[in-house]
């Protein structure tokens, strides 16, 4: 009866002249949340004449303003209230059987206008959460769907990854939203679906959320990450030192990395066959222990991902275990040797090592094989027949291989001479003067000096620079120095160096001085002899007959 009276309502009101196009109640469906309170306002001014009824669904009376007066039918007392001025409806607590069609109707002195909105109870947005349809993940191989679930009334979804935005791009990310209810009106649990197809290891780090919401609130699910596992690749293959040799028993190793969750393990290979041996480290000295090395190999590791089962080999490392040369020895002659008279021989050998290479060396410099010094066939020796003054020195023989060079020295020592001394010095010199003579002779070991002056030893001079810090007019003569070498027994004398000493010659006249003096002797020599004619010439000389 109640949706009759108000279809002649809305006939009567057209009748009357109301205006269809005239707004009295906002555009629906205004929604609310349940358990919260609801106002429906009028949008045009009534009079304090207007009568006011509001229907809910058009057949339930909820109250009525009449002069000034509210009347609220029973059904709604306590619930709903109308304000006597404005005539809105206010309903307090919403229930979800609230949910529907109001309608009200303003009857006033020359119109009657009805008018109706539609109103949506929303229950809220509450246990959103995702779940994996999957516990892991293998990178390329897996499809993943995550499904977010929610409860509450006409949801939508959102997925962000570390915050931004999942858009469906229907090759690798899909969305798809469903609703578990007949109506959306209906309060129901919603879900949305993300498939990631062929999933990649940065698809799920994340975090991942689902947000779903609806026109009044949202709600964001827990943070959520699925481990994806993948590799490995990147294989590196790395030797702690470069070259195609490596020393024995050093602390070379061999180190293998790769890119994979969870870590991978590593075996190793010389060539084809595998070698116990586990980690991403492969030592020397394992190497050694298990009997390889002794010749060129390659050697590469394999890292395999347990949980992808993929196995991805490095690049080839070649090389070859080579012993280090050690304990170098070079023996020479022992006895004592004499220029001209003696040999020697020296021979050089490594204790340990393969040596390649062999070089000799005297002071600092190569030495060759030629006439005077003899090589071996293999280099590890060297003969000299007659060792000359120039053979002493210090003698090194270098040995080398691929991984190492060693040394040794050995120095040599030829005694020889004295050869013939030369004593060295001024001829002449002035009396009470410093004057030094040098007696310069070559001779290993150094040769006994003897001076001697005018044939007679001059006693505790043995050195081979004679010193007179003032010497005197018997200082003068003749000077020789005589050399003798104890290991050869050779002794010998320079040439003679004759000394004079002189008087210093006073230099205190000036050059004028020493012209008068000069010109004044001649002057009495010329008035001498001028004198002796003319006496000679006044004497009478008898006649011899």
């Amino acid at each position: 009866m109640a949706l009759i009276a108000f279809s002649l309502l809305l006939l009567l009101s057209v009748k009357s002249g109301f205006s269809a196009g005239e707004k009295v109640l906002p555009d629906g469906p205004l929604d609310v949340l349940l358990g919260k309170d609801l106002t429906i306002n009028l949008l045009r001014p009534t009079g304090k004449d207007d009568i006011i009824t509001w229907n809910y669904k058009g057949s339930t009376s909820i109250g009525t303003v009449r002069s000034g007066t509210v009347i609220i039918t029973d059904q709604y007392k306590g619930r709903a209230s109308i304000n006597v001025t404005d005539g809105s409806l206010t309903l307090k607590s919403i229930k979800p059987e609230d949910s529907g069609d109001y309608n009200v109707v303003i009857i006033g002195l020359t119109a009657t206008i009805p008018a109706e909105v539609k109103i949506r109870v929303l229950e809220p947005v509450s246990d959103v959460m995702i779940k994996s349809d999957l516990p892991e993940a293998i990178e390329y191989n897996s499809t993943v769907v995550l499904t977010c679930s929610s409860k509450g009334s006409i949801l939508s979804f959102t997925w962000t990854n570390d915050s931004k935005s999942i858009p469906s791009d229907v090759k690798r990310f899909t969305v798809q939203s469903s609703v578990m209810s007949d109506t959306a009106e209906i309060p129901g649990k919603y879900s949305s679906k993300l498939t990631i197809t062929g999933v990649q290891r940065y698809d799920l780090v994340g975090p991942i959320v689902c947000t779903a919401s609806n026109p009044l609130q949202k709600e964001s699910s827990a943070k959520f990450n699925l481990t994806t596992y993948y590799g490995p690749e990147d294989v590196i293959i790395k030797a702690s030192s470069q070259g195609k040799y490596v020393p024995s028993n050093s602390d070379f190793n061999l180190t293998c990395s790769a890119s994979s969750k969870p870590a991978a393990t590593f075996t190793w290979f010389h060539n084809a066959e595998q070698i116990e041996a586990s980690g991403p480290v492969l030592t020397l000295k394992v190497i050694e222990e298990k009997g390889f090395g002794h010749t060129m190999g390659n050697y590469r590791c394999v890292a395999k991902n347990d949980k992808t089962q993929r196995k991805v080999p490095s690049t080839n490392v070649e090389f070859s275990v080579m012993e280090a040369i050690s304990d170098v020895k070079l023996s020479g002659p022992k006895g004592i040797l004499i220029a001209g008279n003696s040999s020697a021989n020296l021979t050089c050998q490594a204790m340990g090592g393969n040596v390649t290479a062999r070089v000799w060396l005297k002071d600092g410099k190569p030495l060759s094989p030629d006439s005077h010094v003899k090589f071996s066939s293999d280099s590890t020796s060297i003969y000299i027949d007659v060792l000359k003054k120039e053979d002493n020195g210090d003698y090194v023989c270098r040995l080398s291989n691929s991984v190492s060079t060693k040394e040794a020295n050995f120095t040599m020592t030829v005694n020889y001479g004295p050869e013939a001394p030369v004593v060295k010095g001024d001829p002449e010199v002035q009396l009470n003067t410093r004057v030094e003579l040098t007696c310069s002779v070559s001779s290993v070991p150094p040769a006994k000096i003897i001076w001697k002056l005018n044939g007679t030893v001059i006693p505790g001079e043995t050195k081979e620079k004679l010193i007179y810090n003032s010497i005197d007019y018997k200082s003068s003569g003749t000077y020789t120095c005589e050399a003798s070498n104890e290991v050869t027994g050779k002794s010998t004398k320079s040439l003679p160096l004759s000394v004079t000493v002189k008087e210093k010659i006073d230099e205190g006249l000036s050059d004028g001085a020493i012209a008068g003096i000069v010109i004044g002797c001649l002057v009495a020599v010329g008035v001498a002899i001028a004198l002796f004619f003319y006496c000679r010439g006044k004497v009478p000389v008898s006649s011899p007959y």
